[in-house]
């Protein structure tokens, strides 16, 4: 997915310096007919190296566009992830997609493997709701939490292409939750379901694709019906269903809708574990720095009271910078919140974490950051704070 990237200084080699040298042209073309040109080289030279699990020179060749042409970058990111997510197998179209879930809860938010008739009723919901008519779908048969999810290009092809052969032959994938590393808790955070729909060579995947589709009907059963098989894995948590998309996209957008869901569940959280109205809560917002702006973190602590007892961080996503106006969206989502005392402090605060448990420094009224805590009767088994 596009993030903003560590800057390296690894050596171009031959292979990487034609990638970059394609997606300039590309990005400089004048027309459809010149851009299909540069489309069917890049794609070729992309096909290449994610055959030969080449991560080192896909992400070369993006570092260096990144700092010296950033509409090259944009473009050739845009062509790996294509390429990753989409497969041709058997004159089929294949796409990977991810069906992300948001949840919060006091107690575990569930990860692994999903029962085989849960994973069956799934399935059947995306053929009746989302899904176009002459596709087939693979699921893989786990929920997985963001540090489960595929590292790197050439994982995430792989396991394209995986889940695509699993589709032509109706049949499902299964994952080896001991090949997967140890997934992080938070009180509220994202999982996901990943699968692949197989298409006839530039069929409909989509149901709202089709002439009598809509794209607004569709999500709307999917979250009624999926939501309510899926309540049965998210016992004891609050959670939003999101509409399958294309698999980097959907990653995105779930990035996006994350931030507010996971405010929400702060106010929410609070006010159950304390006891109180949000009314009784102050929120002190401020923004924190690398090189350059790459969160805000929010504090909660009492109206009558200068202790922090909880904390978010919001982090910037894609364009977002210093003339994003983030701060007055974080305010303006409190007050919908019901919370009314919100302290907006301009300080360039340093991205720092509790040296001795990792967890965020969270800003004060005081104009100082610190560890969030909560009243020791109320912080039994709760995660320090949310993803």
């Amino acid at each position: 997915m596009k993030r903003p990237r560590t800057s390296r200084h690894a050596r171009l080699t031959a292979r990487t310096e034609t990638l970059v040298q394609l997606a300039e042209a590309y990005a400089r073309s004048s027309s459809r007919l010149e851009d299909a040109h540069w489309e069917a080289a890049l794609g070729s030279l992309i096909t290449e190296l994610l055959a030969e699990q080449n991560e080192e020179g896909l992400n070369t060749a993006l570092d260096h566009l990144h700092n010296n042409d950033s509409r090259a970058y944009d473009m050739l990111a845009d062509m790996i992830e294509a390429h990753c997510e989409c497969q041709h197998i058997d004159q089929h179209d294949v796409q990977l997609i991810a069906i992300p879930i948001l949840a919060w809860s006091r107690f575990n938010i569930p990860s692994g493997t999903i029962p085989a008739p849960l994973l069956d009723t799934l399935r059947v919901q995306l053929q009746a709701h989302v899904l176009a008519d002459n596709t087939q779908l693979a699921l893989a048969n786990f929920l997985f939490s963001p540090d489960h999810m595929p590292q790197g290009f050439c994982t995430t092809a792989e396991l394209a292409r995986e889940l695509g052969d699993a589709a032509l032959h109706h049949r499902s994938v299964s994952i080896d939750p001991a090949l997967l590393p140890e997934g992080m808790k938070f009180l509220a955070d994202t999982r996901y379901l990943l699968g692949a729909i197989v298409a006839p060579t530039g069929g409909a995947l989509f149901r709202w694709q089709e002439k009598d589709g809509n794209r607004a009907t569709a999500e709307r059963n999917w979250q009624n019906q999926g939501g309510n098989a899926m309540q049965t894995l998210l016992t004891g948590c609050a959670s939003e269903l999101q509409l399958p998309q294309a698999y980097f996209t959907a990653c995105r957008e779930a990035d996006r809708a994350s931030r507010p869901f996971s405010l929400q569940a702060s106010v929410e959280f609070l006010k159950t574990t304390l006891d109180i109205g949000p009314q009784q809560l102050r929120a002190v917002i401020a923004p924190f720095y690398e090189d350059e702006l790459v969160e805000y973190r929010v504090g909660f602590t009492r109206r009558d009271n200068k202790d922090v007892i909880y904390g978010l961080v919001w982090p910037l996503l894609e364009a977002e910078d210093d003339a994003s106006d983030t701060a007055a969206t974080i305010e303006g989502l409190l007050k919908q919140q019901g919370i009314e005392l919100i302290l907006t402090l301009e300080h360039r605060f340093p991205v720092e974490f509790c040296d001795d448990c990792g967890s965020p420094l969270y800003p004060g009224p005081d104009g100082e950051i610190v560890h969030a805590e909560l009243p020791e009767d109320q912080a039994e088994s709760v995660p320090r704070h949310l993803h």
